[in-house]
């Protein structure tokens, strides 16, 4: 099933590795094909990786851009789910890392980067916005 994209002027995004820049009107892309698409909304730079969620977060995105080699970067994202695990007791939060370890595991990368989101919001609630 394609993905249709609806580009703002000058958004970014990653595709299989490559940045992408849209000109200066609204446009769409239509990818046929299974691809690796990120939305310069959902890339996260290394210097924001400043929060538990986040150091989630970042492992797992840079499993999705980098399929070819995701096990460099597995163990940091276990390690990283491990800990915030230890100290969540919500159970719709332990759920929703238990889903992450599962995409994860299943190699649905950008599945596990949703609910990745579900965590840095449940974050930004607990604690504010930190970011």
């Amino acid at each position: 099933m394609p993905l249709k994209l609806s580009l703002k002027p000058g958004e970014k995004f990653v595709l299989n590795g490559a940045v992408v820049q849209n000109g200066d009107r609204r446009g769409v892309l239509v990818l046929q094909n299974k691809a690796s698409v990120l939305r310069e909304k959902d890339i996260m730079q290394a210097e924001d990786v400043t929060t538990p969620a986040r150091r989630i977060y970042f492992p797992v995105m840079m499993m999705y851009l980098d399929e070819s080699n995701p096990e460099r970067y597995y163990d940091e994202f276990v390690r990283r789910l491990t800990e915030f695990m230890s100290v969540i007791a919500n159970p719709s939060v332990l759920a929703d890392c238990v889903g992450i370890s599962k995409f994860c595991m299943e190699r649905e990368y950008y599945k596990a980067l949703m609910l990745c989101r579900k965590l840095m919001d449940y974050e930004n609630e607990r604690l504010g916005d930190v970011a």
